[in-house]
């Protein structure tokens, strides 16, 4: 049996990061996102940080008026994140765990621990007919919440296995490749839809796509990395064709 398509998500924040690392206007996280879409991708991903260390409100609400592939606005879940959310309403919110001191998303949400907190979130977004994703690890008891609260959609944080594969830790990354695998099949079989993200490269991207259950990826940094040497639109381009090569592997 053919594996469902997968899609590919790609993240602009990071584009806004070099942004305002000098002021101004240029780069435009915008025209990125554009330029992405044309490439190929299936939606555009955007972080908007209660610090607006990358993402600030106006890109939020350009990328929604002018972009047309669907939007996926990552937020905690805070009331002025869901306040901008509501007026915003983008085609998706996924909810993160969102630190000041850290440099990037560290972990998967805590969706067990922090029920009571989530559940008014989930509840209000879904009422407005946004459709909600968790950023979770992929431990049982996390999908479970997120079966409990609701939310359609689990993303599960590749991050782990990414850094164990990259740093060559190789008993560490089969374990958390087990563990994904199982994730997956997991969230799969209480009818959640799957998604994955956070540190994937070509490579990784390649090999997690064999995995039927997961149906997007969500990629940012790497790929404006590599656009500085490749070009946006040449990254995006390599990278759904490495996800092609993986999906191939899933239904050979």
């Amino acid at each position: 049996m053919k594996p469902p398509s997968l899609r590919l998500g790609v993240n602009v924040d990071h584009v806004a990061t070099i942004r305002n690392a000098r002021g101004g206007r240029h780069p435009d996280p915008v025209r990125a996102a554009k330029l992405a879409i044309a490439a190929g991708c299936d939606g555009i991903t955007a972080h908007l940080r209660e610090d607006r260390r990358h993402i600030n409100d106006d890109d939020i609400a350009r990328l929604k008026a002018e972009i047309d592939k669907p939007l996926n606005m990552e937020m905690a879940a805070t009331e002025e994140m869901l306040a901008i959310a509501l007026r915003t309403k983008p085609h998706a919110v996924c909810l993160v765990p969102e630190k000041r001191t850290e440099r990037t998303t560290e972990g998967g949400l805590d969706a067990d621990g922090q029920r009571a907190q989530l559940a008014p979130v989930v509840h209000a977004l879904k009422h407005a007919g946004i459709r909600v994703s968790l950023f979770v690890g992929a431990q049982p008891a996390q999908i479970e919440a997120a079966v409990a609260l609701g939310a359609p959609v689990v993303e599960l944080h590749t991050g782990a296995w990414c850094d164990a594969l990259n740093e060559g830790r190789a008993r560490e990354a089969e374990a958390e490749w087990q563990l994904l695998r199982a994730g997956a099949a997991l969230a799969k079989s209480y009818g959640l839809e799957v998604h994955a993200g956070h540190g994937l490269d070509y490579a990784s991207a390649e090999t997690i796509a064999v995995l039927p259950e997961i149906v997007e990826l969500n990629i940012g940094h790497y790929l404006i990395g590599e656009a500085v040497f490749e070009g946006l639109a040449e990254t995006v381009r390599f990278m759904l064709a490495a996800m092609e090569r993986g999906r191939a592997k899933a239904g050979a």
